[in-house]
């Protein structure tokens, strides 16, 4: 049976194919499109998974929506009603848009894909949030929390995992929303909504919790973890533009910062907003988390949403929550929603059985060697080919040791925002100039914002404080945020937080054999088994997804070498291609040659 899963019209569109209950392709669209967090229908995105799986259209037994657009309009219509005439402006703009495309999803389905109205299904908003990550997981029971920052009318469901089965027992509705209070904050802070959360995280170990009581004076919080807002502080509701309403930034006794100010330095403010809003935002969750385990009486949690995303609060779950063991999906956000509707259909609403865990993230496109030959002497690209992958491995090691900055594209893509040696963009995390450099002159971006450290799962232990790593599945993710042991923290200078810890990813060799493999000689020089990893793109660009991407992305940062799978293209290369005025750049599905 084949299922496909479709998410998009909100942001990060994604497709993804279950076939017999097997997760064989997940993709977002914006690694074909190159529009960064592409919300259109993903059209080459479902291309691949049906290519991956060597199906037709014809084959797909079932496509499923992973929403249900009718109950989310009411939830917009019923609050612009509730809050008119503020409402007046967001109400006419989403009006335009539903009318026009969001309301006939179905028939716009139908036409794009040219099948039957009865191959058609829609799941609920959160139920494909909890069924990315139970349906994925290795827990055959378990309690589900899903949050974020809305769904058609929730806004964090409560529910339990059986088999095959998904009962939600509880919901938290919209506006109340810990996923929008955390927005909120990340707006305050000058940082652009649904993309501007990680910078936040990434502020908060700079600064000190001093608002936390200013906080709770917006909300009021249960003890079981459910929300209410006082919806005086706030705009988004009912407004195009803000987030905030001007009775925010009085009660804090300072206005917002602007986003259109350059200036996103470590303000102590705002990194004291910022580090206070992840105390609320942990303290919250706990209390959710405790309230699961005493409904559902589980002794593992499986967490899908947006918050989801937040692994600095993953890891205080898993340290300080009641529940054994925690799960995460690769990508507990909506584009994961396109595997969850899949799976939901599959096993919850046909009672299939469940299939493997998944433990790989590698689901995307890859290319040959023959193809990235190919790609190299079109362009008269000078490259080095070391056939021997002992060789190969060896060779990136020493690289890295001497201090080289590279750019890693080998295999199929990441499943998911995290870079996790697919497609990633690697250095030495023994050098504490490695982190200015690399936001300086590769990734041209904020200087605070942190690296992340990719380690032997073998080793993850030795310098981690996360013990039995193998068991941990979020760690595999990069979904953990956990303590550098003190001891290691001057060894790891390149990747270790402010407040001494780093967002590591363990590394199989079952799994991710080449990356596991160079990490693992970079350790045997070193002693050292750990390497920095960042997504391999530019700022405002998605990950990179073909050859042509990775080669222009290493062209026009400071990158000194290129590995495309066991080719080597160098920094000198680079200074003769641009030495004969040629310029390499991605339009739409070609790539052309353009001479400046």
């Amino acid at each position: 049976m084949n299922v496909l899963g479709l998410s998009f019209y909100y942001h990060d569109s994604s497709a993804a194919l279950v076939q017999d209950g097997v997760l064989v392709a997940a993709a977002e669209e914006e690694r074909f499109s190159r529009r960064k967090h592409d919300s259109g229908f993903p059209g080459l995105a479902i291309d691949f998974c049906l290519k991956q799986g060597r199906i037709t259209l014809d084959d797909v037994d079932f496509v499923v929506f992973y929403e249900k657009p009718f109950v989310k309009l009411e939830r917009m219509l019923l609050s612009a009603m509730a809050t008119f005439p503020n409402s007046a402006a967001v109400f006419r703009e989403s009006m335009q848009r539903w009318v026009s495309d969001k309301l006939w999803i179905k028939s716009m389905m139908q036409k794009q894909l040219d099948l039957p109205a009865s191959k058609f299904l829609f799941a609920d908003h959160h139920m494909s949030h909890a069924a990315s990550s139970f349906f994925t997981s290795h827990f055959k029971d378990s309690a589900i929390l899903t949050v974020d920052g809305a769904g058609e009318w929730s806004t964090a469901t409560l529910g339990h995992g059986v088999g095959n089965q998904i009962t939600i027992h509880k919901e938290l509705r919209f506006p109340h929303s810990l996923g929008l209070l955390y927005s909120a904050f990340t707006a305050y802070c000058g940082f652009e909504i649904n993309e501007g959360e990680y910078k936040l995280m990434g502020m908060h170990p700079y600064g000190k919790p001093r608002f936390v009581d200013e906080i709770y004076k917006l909300i009021h919080v249960a003890e079981d973890g459910s929300l209410w807002h006082d919806m005086r502080f706030f705009a988004y509701h009912f407004s195009r533009d803000n987030t905030l309403a001007q009775a925010f930034g009085e009660h804090f006794g300072k206005p917002p910062r602007d986003p259109k100010d350059g200036d996103k330095s470590l303000d102590p403010y705002y990194c004291d907003m910022a580090a206070s809003i992840q105390v609320v935002t942990e303290q919250v969750l706990l209390k959710m988390v405790k309230h699961a385990h005493e409904l559902t009486g589980s002794r593992n949690l499986c967490l899908a949403g947006g918050v989801a995303l937040n692994s600095v609060a993953n890891y205080k779950l898993l340290r300080e929550g009641p529940f054994d063991d925690v799960y995460v999906h690769p990508a507990p956000g909506d584009d994961g929603g396109a595997v969850g509707a899949a799976y939901w259909a599959y096993n919850h609403l046909l009672k299939q059985p469940r299939g493997p865990v998944l433990t790989s993230p590698y689901l995307g496109s890859s290319y040959t060697d023959a193809e990235i030959e190919a790609f190299l002497k079109k362009h008269d690209i000078p490259f080095q080919h070391i056939a021997d992958d002992a060789q190969f491995f060896d060779f990136v090691a020493r690289k890295l040791v001497d201090g080289a900055v590279c750019g890693w594209f080998r295999g199929r893509f990441e499943w998911g925002p995290r870079a996790l040696g697919a497609r990633s963009i690697i250095a030495d995390p023994r050098k504490a100039e490695m982190k200015d450099k690399l936001n300086a002159t590769i990734k041209f971006r904020e200087a605070f914002r942190p690296f992340a450290p990719s380690v032997t799962v073998e080793a993850a232990s030795d310098f981690f404080d996360i013990d039995e790593a193998a068991r941990h599945y979020p760690a595999r993710f990069m979904l953990y945020v956990a303590p550098v042991r003190p001891e290691k923290r001057s060894v790891l200078p390149g990747i270790t937080h402010e407040d001494g810890s780093g967002r590591l990813q363990t590394v199989f060799a079952d799994v991710s054999p080449a990356y596991h493999a160079i990490i693992k000689r970079f350790g045997e020089l070193t002693g050292v088994p750990v390497v920095m990893n960042t997504s391999f793109n530019l700022k405002g660009e998605p990950i990179v997804e073909d050859p042509s991407h990775a080669f222009n992305t290493f062209s026009l940062s400071g990158m000194d070498y290129l590995f495309l799978g066991n080719f080597v293209v160098s920094k000198e290369a680079k200074k003769k291609i641009a030495e004969t005025r040629f310029v390499l750049r991605h339009e739409g599905d070609s790539v052309t040659e353009m001479v400046s």
